[in-house]
C-alpha cells in the first residue's frame, strides 16, 4: 500500500484571528494566513488536474492550443496583418496578450461563484472565508505563470530580450491583486443577485472582443482609442506587451493600472467585509 499521508499540506489555522475575522480586514487576514492559503491553493491545483490524461502538461497545452485557435482565426481567416511584424512576429504579439487574458478569464468565471460554491465555510468559524477568492485567483493563475515562461523562452529564442522583461513579476503581482480584489466585490454580490454568476461568462466573450489582444493600438482609429481607456484589460495587456515584446515601459499605462488595482482591492476587500455577516441568511 502507498502511504500518502506525506503528499497532503499541513494545514494550521489561526484561531486567534479566526474569532476575530468579522473585524479583521481581508488584507491581514490574508498576510496571517499566508500558510493556510498557500497549503490550500496546492492541494486545489493537484485536485484540478487529478484524473486527466496529461495532468499537469494541461498547463502548457491550454494555452498553446488557445493561441494557435485565435491565430488560425485571426491571420489565416480575417487575414489581418500588423505593419512592421512578420507573421511570427504577429502571433508572439497575439500571445503576449492572450496569455494575460486567459489567466484573468479563468479566475473570474471561477471566482464569482466562489462564495455561494463553497456554502459550507460559510458557517465554518475556523476557516476564514475571505481566503477563498484569493485562492481562487492563485490556483486560476497557475496556467498562467507557464505560459509567460513559455512566451519569455521563444522570445528569447529568437534574439527578443529586454531589460523591461524584469519588470513582468511586478505586472504580474498587480494583476493577481487587482483580480483578487475585483472577484471579492463580484463574488460578495453573487450571494444576493444570483443572476450575476449566470451573465459572467457573456462579460468574458465582450472583454475578450473590446481587449486589445488580436490588434495593436496602431490598428484602432484615432477617433475611437478613447473608448479602449475605460477597459482595464487595456492597460495590463499594453503592460505585457511593451515589457515582453516592445522592450519600452510607459509610466502613465503603469501608474494608471496601479491606481487601478489599488481602487479594486480597496473597494472589493470593503464590501466584500461588509456584507460578509448575511452571508449565511442568504446561501
Amino acid at each position: 500500500m502507498i502511504d500518502q499521508s506525506s503528499e497532503k499540506p499541513k494545514i494550521t489555522i489561526n484561531h486567534e484571528l479566526s474569532s476575530r475575522a468579522p473585524r479583521a480586514g481581508i488584507t491581514r487576514v490574508v498576510w496571517l494566513e499566508r500558510n493556510v492559503l498557500l497549503a490550500t491553493t496546492l492541494v486545489d491545483i493537484r485536485t484540478r488536474f487529478a484524473g486527466t490524461l496529461f495532468g499537469l502538461a494541461w498547463t502548457v497545452l491550454f494555452p498553446i492550443l488557445f493561441l494557435g485557435l485565435y491565430a488560425v482565426v485571426y491571420i489565416m481567416i480575417f487575414r489581418v496583418r500588423a505593419a512592421g511584424y512578420d507573421t511570427v512576429e504577429y502571433i508572439l504579439l497575439i500571445f503576449c496578450g492572450l496569455i494575460p487574458f486567459i489567466g484573468f478569464a479563468d479566475a473570474l468565471g471561477a471566482g464569482v461563484s466562489s462564495v455561494v460554491s463553497n456554502k459550507a465555510l460559510i458557517r465554518n468559524t475556523i476557516f476564514p472565508i475571505e481566503l477563498i477568492p484569493v485562492k481562487v485567483v492563485l490556483t486560476s493563475s497557475v496556467t498562467m505563470v507557464v505560459g509567460l515562461c513559455v512566451l519569455l523562452c521563444v522570445l528569447w529564442s529568437r534574439g527578443i530580450a529586454h531589460y523591461t522583461q524584469l519588470l513582468i513579476p511586478v505586472i504580474l503581482v498587480l494583476q493577481l491583486i487587482f483580480t483578487a480584489g475585483l472577484i471579492c466585490l463580484l463574488s460578495a454580490v453573487n450571494v444576493f443577485v444570483p443572476d450575476l454568476g449566470h451573465t459572467i461568462s457573456i462579460v468574458i466573450l465582450l472583454l475578450m472582443l473590446i481587449s486589445p489582444i488580436g490588434y495593436t493600438e496602431e490598428m484602432v482609429p484615432p477617433e475611437l482609442r478613447a473608448f479602449m481607456l475605460p477597459n482595464p484589460l487595456y492597460y495590463l495587456i499594453m503592460l505585457y506587451r511593451d515589457a515582453a515584446f516592445l522592450g519600452v515601459i510607459r509610466p502613465s499605462l503603469l501608474a494608471s493600472f496601479s491606481l487601478i488595482t489599488l481602487v479594486s482591492w480597496t473597494v472589493g476587500t470593503t464590501v466584500f467585509r461588509r456584507l460578509k455577516p448575511l452571508f449565511a441568511d442568504y446561501v
